[in-house]
């Protein structure tokens, strides 16, 4: 009959393939399949954003310090398509350089409305942050202006040896969590995460967050990244160190496994700030150079080894050390007042930095992008030499994820033997890292 919608009701075709309805169990058991093809490629970051597809997923560190994805006892929610969400949004799978319309591009620090150099207005807060200051600041500002009235972010843990996510609702809180935390932490597996109205994470964080609000459901609840939603936040990273790396920095200063850590912190309170931790009624204290440059630096994921967008460039606002550098190029670590680098990276997040600076939160001073990226050698290096390490990577068996629109090609091809260089290394580092040891089993 017409409008008979059985198989073969319409003359001259041939049934269809029976349609097999998709079960939260079985879309449960691809998207377990898809997070364990990530993870034994080491791409994993422990960023979170499964666990916000699957509520029964949950972060924890493996044996190497990293968070990982595990399933829990717990009965959760497993999202629509999660699957599919998950390989568009896990940066372990996929990131896309953010490209607005209107905006500049430079080819290593992305792209932008505006670049300056910027500080908290308050001395305190400008102390207290990693450098000057300035998203601590922004995140006061959002609160007190009711732009926001939780803000998702990572700070200290009730056991200071951790860094956890937490959710910011006052200018105390803002400043409690100010100051880099150099150790594993997601924070989009933060429950709070839906009613948050700004986010602040690392670059890879910010990037999930923003593709799972471009690839949800059309007919499904908004998610975090939507146009409109919460206003994304970011810093320049240059990894994320294993929580083993903090360990070893305790055992340097005396501090004990199982001896209570009363405070730690990384950075901050001065700038570029000193690694600090406080147990039984004493400080010790390492310089940024010693804390980053020989025990942190050296123990960061592989994932960030590969990395396209340590610039934050999916992120709203994005800020950054703006260093002062010696006759080589090289940054200097002289402690000072802090200065940070902000980016506008949307229009979105032009208009918050300006209206911030003209409601006293901060003080701006324009600097073009390849200043920044001057002081940022470490950043612009990365880059420019990504697509030799990703080549080398790819030759070991070792896929990294796919990076679309950073147009790392271009940059190789402006710096051929430096990529050249950094494809032989990283095959001979990752084909070394497999070879079995001498008289290890068969």
């Amino acid at each position: 009959m017409p409008g008979d919608t059985g198989h073969g009701a319409i003359r001259g075709r041939t049934p269809g393939p029976e349609v097999v309805p998709v079960t939260p169990e079985r879309e449960r058991r691809e998207l377990d399949a898809a997070i364990r093809r990530v993870v034994q490629r080491n791409a994993c970051i422990g960023c979170g954003l499964c666990t916000q597809l699957d509520t029964s997923l949950r972060l924890e560190l493996d044996a190497d310090g990293f968070l990982r994805p595990h399933r829990s006892d717990a009965p959760g929610v497993v999202a629509p398509d999660a699957r599919r969400q998950f390989e568009r949004s896990c940066p372990g799978c996929r990131v896309d350089a953010a490209r607005p319309r209107g905006s500049r591009r430079d080819a290593t620090m992305g792209s932008s409305f505006g670049v300056w150099e910027a500080w908290a207005s308050d001395e305190v807060v400008r102390r207290r942050g990693s450098s000057g200051g300035a998203l601590t600041a922004l995140h006061g500002w959002l609160l007190d202006q009711g732009r926001a009235s939780a803000i998702a972010a990572a700070s200290v843990g009730r056991e200071p040896r951790r860094t956890v996510p937490v959710t910011i609702l006052s200018k105390e809180d803002a400043l409690a969590a100010a100051g880099s935390r150099y150790a594993p932490v997601g924070v989009l597996a933060d429950p709070a995460l839906a009613s948050c109205d700004a986010i602040t994470g690392k670059p890879c964080e910010i990037s999930a967050i923003r593709s799972l609000g471009s690839t949800a459901r059309s007919d499904g609840p908004a998610h975090p990244g939507d146009a409109g939603g919460p206003l994304l936040l970011s810093f320049f990273c240059a990894g994320t160190p294993s929580q083993r790396a903090t360990d070893d920095l305790l055992a340097r200063l005396g501090v004990g496994a199982d001896e209570r850590v009363d405070d730690l912190w990384y950075r901050g309170r001065g700038w570029p700030g000193r690694f600090t931790v406080r147990a039984d009624g004493r400080d010790g204290s390492l310089s940024y150079e010693e804390s980053w440059g020989e025990v942190l630096g050296r123990a960061t994921n592989w994932r960030c080894k590969v990395c396209a967008d340590g610039v934050g460039e999916s992120a709203d606002v994005v800020a950054a050390d703006f260093w002062r550098i010696d006759d080589r190029g090289y940054p200097v670590f002289t402690e000072g007042p802090g200065s940070s680098a902000l980016i506008a990276r949307t229009r979105r997040g032009l208009e918050a930095v300006l209206a911030a600076q003209a409601a006293g939160a901060i003080v701006l001073r324009p600097i073009t992008m390849s200043a920044l990226a001057n002081v940022q050698p470490l950043q612009r290096n990365r880059r420019t030499t990504l697509f030799g390490r990703l080549m080398g990577s790819r030759l070991a068996g070792v896929p990294g994820p796919r990076y679309r629109g950073f147009r790392l090609w271009a940059l190789a091809l402006r710096h051929p033997r430096q990529n050249l260089r950094a494809a032989r290394g990283t095959r001979a580092r990752l084909r070394r890292a497999a070879a079995p040891t001498t008289g290890s089993a068969p």
